[in-house]
């Protein structure tokens, strides 16, 4: 799969970079939960998409834990249907230790996210025949407390070759799946899209971030988004009984 070749081609470009503190473990899921990631390529990142959902980094307890974008545990497990080995990585932080879909935490983020893709769509296959999700970095940074310290949080000096790599793995991936939009899930992603996507045409947008940490999602994040994507252009199904074929 051309997504997978992207991913690993990232992979090895990224090996070369190092951080300091306050930065004191690199997770890169694409490398130890690989085997998770590439299973959601094949089963889903096939052919063209109409709309991709672009995120920012992996979450501690979504990506970092699953190896799949937003991947929250049960949403991946049970909706999705993966359920590869995971292993670990080779420097773990003692706080944020990979459990992988035995992780009884769950990411908020993506349990709004695939909620959302579930209740409006209600089967995989019927909502990956328009959109694919994605994240614009892999990596997680975490700083010895346990912070997770988002990439956008990180110094000029340090920031400026990971975007370079993204954004050039980003275009390779709209490439392949030649997508009428590119959706930030948040601002930094949008921005992002913008930046890495201005000389091409596909049209660049953003809908709010599901993240706790937002007072406006969480104030029904999924009604607020469908209305985003509604005035982007995109038309979106009435949503459908949970469960439905």
């Amino acid at each position: 799969m051309q997504l997978v070749h992207i991913v690993r081609s990232l992979t090895r470009r990224l090996k070369t970079l190092s951080f300091e503190e306050p930065v004191t473990h690199v997770y890169n899921p694409l490398e130890y939960a690989g085997e998770s990631y590439a299973e959601y390529v094949k089963r889903y990142g096939h052919g063209t998409k109409e709309i991709i959902l672009l995120g920012m980094n992996p979450g501690p307890w979504g990506m970092v834990q699953t190896g799949v974008p937003f991947g929250e545990v049960s949403a991946v497990r049970d909706w999705l249907g993966i359920n590869a080995r995971i292993r670990r990585p080779k420097a773990e932080h003692p706080k944020r230790p990979v459990l992988g879909l035995a992780c009884r935490r769950s990411e908020v983020s993506g349990a709004r996210l695939w909620g959302w893709a579930r209740s409006t769509f209600g089967t995989p296959a019927r909502f990956f025949a328009r959109f694919f999700v994605l994240n614009y970095c892999p990596l997680a940074f975490f700083e010895e407390s346990g912070r997770n310290r988002t990439p956008d949080k990180l110094p000029a000096d340090e920031r400026r070759p990971l975007l370079e790599a993204y954004d050039h793995a980003l275009r390779e991936s709209v490439e392949s799946l030649r997508p009428r939009f590119v959706i930030g899930v948040g601002r930094f992603a949008e921005q992002r899209a913008g930046e890495a996507l201005h000389a091409t045409n596909v049209q660049v947008g953003g809908i709010l971030h599901p993240s706790p940490a937002s007072p406006p999602a969480n104030r029904n994040w999924p009604a607020r988004a469908a209305d985003q994507l509604t005035s982007l252009g995109i038309d979106l199904p009435r949503k459908i009984a949970r469960g439905s074929p």
